[in-house]
């Protein structure tokens, strides 16, 4: 009797952690960034992306950013990845704003300014502004601020805005999974000076429904 070995074939394009370490390398962060965030090594990192690059046939990096692939567990309806559409932007749902730590920063936004809290994870931390959302991120107190424009169908959106010329830093890509399902994806594109601005989805299990 014949017994196959190996880890048994993963029904999609990329494993669940090559699916991880695309979407933050799309989301423009470095291999080390990404170890730290995910907590893995820096090799681990590494492996992946190749590994991904060679799957999709890419060269490289940046073509990585690019791709505007989605996985097959995703809630993100797959036809959104056709459509274009004359959209509109929503309304402003979210602004970042650099800090320097951000456990006294959340001690100062929670507790002494009063914004209801959201969520943590890592160096980032989210609160509520009577339906504006703000971004709090460790990092360079220098950069600038980011408006993120809500849109119901960001794979639309973004391809509707290209058609008109804007220039893309990156596809659009899910940057987080809240425990009930929700996924939270992002594009990023450049206005006229070349500062970025965001496009932002937040897309519920139910989406799904219809995939197959």
């Amino acid at each position: 009797m014949t017994h196959s070995r190996g880890r048994p074939p993963f029904p999609d394009l990329l494993t669940p952690a090559e699916w991880r370490v695309v979407e933050a390398v799309r989301h423009g962060l470095s291999n080390p960034d990404i170890a730290r965030r995910q907590g893995v090594s820096l090799d681990a990192v590494k492996y992946h992306v190749a590994n991904a690059l060679q799957k999709l046939g890419l060269s490289n990096r940046k073509a990585l950013m690019q791709w505007s692939g989605v996985a097959r567990s995703s809630a993100l309806p797959q036809s959104e990845m056709s459509r274009s559409m004359n959209i509109q932007l929503g309304p402003v749902g979210q602004i970042s704003r650099s800090v320097s730590n951000i456990e006294d920063a959340k001690r100062w936004y929670g507790e002494v300014l009063g914004l209801p809290f959201l969520y943590a994870f890592g160096n980032l931390a989210f609160f509520e502004c009577d339906g504006l959302r703000l971004f709090l991120a460790e990092g360079d107190g220098d950069a600038n601020s980011i408006l993120y424009f809500r849109v119901a169908d960001i794979h639309a959106a973004t391809k509707s805005l290209q058609e008109r010329g804007i220039e893309f830093i990156n596809a659009p890509h899910m940057i987080h999974k809240h425990a009930d399902g929700t996924e939270e994806w992002m594009a990023f594109l450049k206005d006229n000076e070349g500062r970025p601005l965001g496009l932002m989805s937040s897309v519920g299990p139910s989406a799904a429904g219809g995939k197959s």
